[in-house]
């Protein structure tokens, strides 16, 4: 059994899947499987996808939105973790794998690292927390795409809820940190570079990221609960929170 899977889910963006499949399958570390979920896409993304050898699995064919797609990718991995790498974004350097590989034991459920975000070829390091607790969550997230997940938290807890369209790794997140015995470590390596381009300030996004948030909470623990821990969150966004916006706003965008 492979100790990763990388699993990429691309919709018409030829380009971008290219970009990914490249980051990839240059890894110096080869104990992953590689795994792409592809939405029918009507450009050359299913060339891409066939013609490369190193794509361990796949499938082409429509679905119901991004975490529809990620599910699909969940359920054909056998890795001891799960790396969610859309398309366009790339790892962080052919070492990145090899690097993170040395971490995972097996002890953790959730193993994070830091990202850097690529807008039109501007780059912004951004470093995770080195903690995550509720009042951390309340305010922002594990950035995805930087996220190795142990397999079996999806065996135990589920998979994503595809009720969300751009927050269902948030609602993921909190439905497994609410439990016992999950547990997060923090590692200082930057792991991908998220692809920013087409990253607007749609006001419509920002109000469903919000609606998006809130309902994954209130589905999670009750309401009252809820109001309880926002007023004694110490703060009301956190530094991380502009970056959080930009890639769901960007998911938002795609038409998965």
């Amino acid at each position: 059994m492979p100790l990763i899977s990388v699993i990429t889910i691309n919709y018409n963006n030829a380009v971008g899947l290219q970009k990914t499949v490249d980051s990839v399958i240059a890894q110096s570390f080869k104990d992953f499987e590689f795994i792409v979920i592809d939405g029918n896409s009507s450009d050359e993304s299913a060339n891409i996808i066939k013609q490369n050898s190193r794509i361990d699995q796949w499938i082409i064919e429509k679905d119901a939105g991004i975490y529809d797609a990620q599910n699909k990718g969940i359920l054909k991995a056998r890795g001891d973790y799960l790396l969610f790498l859309n398309s366009g974004d790339v790892l962080a350097g052919p070492e990145v794998l090899e690097r993170i590989s040395k971490y995972l034991s097996g002890r953790k459920s959730f193993y994070y690292g830091n990202l850097i975000l690529d807008t039109n070829g501007v780059q912004e390091k951004h470093f995770a927390s080195e903690s995550v607790d509720i009042d951390f969550m309340l305010n922002s997230t594990f950035w995805h795409p930087c996220v190795f997940v142990r397999s079996d938290l999806f065996d135990i807890h589920g998979l994503y809820n595809t009720s969300f369209k751009i927050t269902g790794d948030y609602e993921f997140f909190i439905r497994c940190l609410l439990k016992p015995g999950v547990t997060t470590e923090y590692i200082n390596e930057f792991i991908t570079i998220f692809d920013g381009n087409g990253i607007s300030n749609d006001s419509s996004q920002d109000e469903l990221q919000l609606q998006e948030r809130e309902k994954a909470w209130k589905i999670n623990i009750s309401d009252i609960i809820y109001e309880s821990l926002k007023k004694q969150n110490s703060f009301s966004r956190s530094r991380y929170a502009s970056v959080i916006n930009s890639m769901q706003k960007l998911r938002g965008k795609q038409s998965f």
